[in-house]
């Protein structure tokens, strides 16, 4: 079956209409308190709208209907859900009064996943911002420097001596992907120190993204 005609039987079912009506209501709204820098802007953004949205509801749709996330689609809040874990699914340790998020072997780790030759450019990966991780996507790599920039998160330096900032606690971290680390992404999932919050909603950007993740080869993304 070609994508068209999975596209066709997809406009049809109610549940790719309540995502649609879903991501349309949010990002309308995403819109209307945005802070754009003319007329055009607004515009362009208004434009593109349709087509991401219906490429998003449509990847959602398929995945599932293909098996290929574990995560489950909730189509009224046009989002995924999944059971959240009582810790954060990043490592961490407490030592007196600083949080360290990594041991230096699991940095070590993390460190080595990036400086394989298999990645690439357009790699989906998670990205920790303060209490939550996002869906982001490697837009430039430079091994030279040991660096690697994410189109969200900006340059990440792939060595050891930047494991922790002098010491001091990391809110932005670019992390290796496994499944919980993942799950936690698309799902939103938050925690304050160990305790949990309520998630956040991932942006239309993440959603897409989250349609291209191979759960069982996290270098091998899906086509969308």
């Amino acid at each position: 079956m070609s994508q068209s005609n999975l596209w066709q039987i997809h406009t049809e079912t109610g549940d790719f209409a309540e995502l649609c009506n879903g991501l349309y209501q949010r990002e309308v709204s995403i819109i209307a308190k945005g802070n754009f820098a003319n007329t055009q802007a607004v515009q362009a953004r208004l434009e593109s709208l349709s087509y991401y949205i219906t490429l998003t509801a449509h990847a959602m749709i398929r995945v599932i209907e293909l098996g290929q996330s574990p995560l489950l689609l909730d189509t009224h809040n046009a989002s995924w859900s999944a059971k959240q874990s009582k810790n954060m699914p990043w490592s961490h340790k407490e030592t007196g009064q600083e949080t360290c998020l990594e041991t230096n072997q699991e940095w070590a780790n993390t460190i080595n996943w990036y400086l394989q030759e298999d990645i690439y450019v357009g790699l989906v990966v998670p990205v920790l911002l303060v209490d939550h991780i996002i869906i982001d996507c490697i837009d430039r790599i430079d091994l030279d420097k040991q660096k690697i920039r994410t189109n969200v998160g900006g340059w990440f330096s792939l060595t050891a001596d930047d494991l922790m900032n002098n010491g001091q606690r990391v809110n932005k971290r670019l992390l290796q992907p496994n499944k919980k680390i993942m799950t936690s992404a698309c799902t939103g999932h938050r925690w304050q120190g160990n305790s949990k919050q309520i998630p956040i909603i991932p942006t239309l950007r993440e959603l897409l993204l989250s349609c291209s993740i191979n759960w069982k080869n996290f270098k091998k993304p899906l086509a969308i």
